[in-house]
């Protein structure tokens, strides 16, 4: 049986509430909703900047294949909010404080949060190469993963355009969805003997001359141009992004950011778990290769995680705080006022 959501009050603005999370994409909005599934106060901030807003669906999402990103946003706002969690909508631009009292600034501090945990979702950018067109084609007909968009672009012309010794990979993984994939070395090292030999085993052609430009009508990418002014006709470009997390805020806090070969993120143990105490870190802002349900999953283990944290200190505060200290006869008296005459059972 389905049991709708019970009748909630939404705290104010000026409440000091348990946790604000910062985000509102899938990992904010299902943290928050996991919080407030256990009777926590929670506020989500969003700034309305979705990663993934360009694209025309989101994949992978079981039970949801191809629904558009802002319509499932939107959804999980509509759940969020039953349940109680307050939306606000704006850039969180400071963050101070230590566990159990942090402040967030909102838009340059035209509003203040006061919160117990921080959950941040804030998400990443994706830095692209500066080839003219591909910012233009970007998440429709310019695209960097074979499981988010692969199938859509599956026996089409697919040019891989290189900017590391990762760009290999990609090259495999899309040869597997297209007998037509050309490989623009570009950024990417000289392939080594063995690598030749599996391009060739692939079927991939090789393009040594840097692109300069795409050819782009729209969001559709007609043709890649490298130096000397040759023009390849090619139906979609893939091409890797550096992962740049949003980490001003973690930083803020008292974190320090986290460089990999694939960009920067803030670390977190697999609850979200941050190395400031109170602070929790979910989806892409710690994981930058999660796809959206992969971040949805991230956020839920992050917001039980905090209310975790915060039933610990709930408890040890309980315990500071009894007007008696423990003793055998205490624990009779409470035993007689809550078993009455239910004793041995009866």
């Amino acid at each position: 049986m389905t049991h709708s959501p019970l009748p909630v009050v939404a705290p104010a603005l000026t409440d000091h509430v348990d946790v604000v999370v910062v985000g509102g994409g899938a990992a904010g909005l299902a943290a928050a909703i996991a919080l407030a599934r256990s009777r926590r106060t929670v506020i989500v901030v969003d700034a309305g900047q979705p990663r993934n807003a360009p694209a025309a669906g989101a994949h992978n999402v079981l039970g949801h294949e191809g629904i558009a990103p802002l319509e499932l946003l939107a959804r999980g706002r509509a759940e969020a909010e039953a349940y109680g969690v307050r939306i606000v909508n704006g850039l969180v631009t400071g963050a101070s404080g230590v566990v159990d009292d942090f402040t967030l600034e909102i838009d340059g501090g035209a509003t203040r949060l006061s919160a117990r945990r921080v959950i941040l979702a804030t998400g990443l950018i994706d830095d692209l190469p500066d080839i003219p067109g591909v910012r233009e084609a970007w998440g429709h007909s310019v695209l960097h993963c074979p499981f988010c968009h692969g199938w859509e672009v599956r026996d089409q012309r697919i040019a891989v355009i290189g900017r590391s010794e990762n760009s290999m990979h990609q090259v495999l993984l899309f040869s597997q969805l297209s007998d037509d994939v050309t490989f623009f070395l570009h950024d990417a090292p000289e392939p080594s003997d063995e690598q030749w030999e599996q391009l060739a085993a692939l079927g991939v052609s090789v393009v040594t001359p840097r692109v300069q430009r795409l050819a782009v009508e729209g969001t559709q990418v007609e043709a890649v141009e490298v130096d000397g002014g040759r023009s390849f006709e090619i139906d979609a470009v893939v091409v890797a992004p550096r992962f740049m997390a949003r980490t001003e805020l973690y930083e803020a806090l008292g974190g320090e950011r986290t460089l990999t070969p694939f960009g920067e993120q803030v670390d977190g143990d697999p609850r979200g778990v941050t190395a400031v105490p109170g602070v929790f870190v979910a989806g892409n802002t710690g994981q930058p290769m999660a796809m959206v349900a992969a971040a949805a999953g991230s956020g839920v283990m992050a917001g039980a995680a905090a209310h975790g944290d915060l039933a610990a200190a709930d408890l040890a505060r309980a315990v500071a705080t009894r007007a008696q200290p423990f003793s055998s006869a205490m624990e009779a008296k409470a035993s007689e006022a809550v078993l009455g005459g239910r004793r041995h059972g009866i």
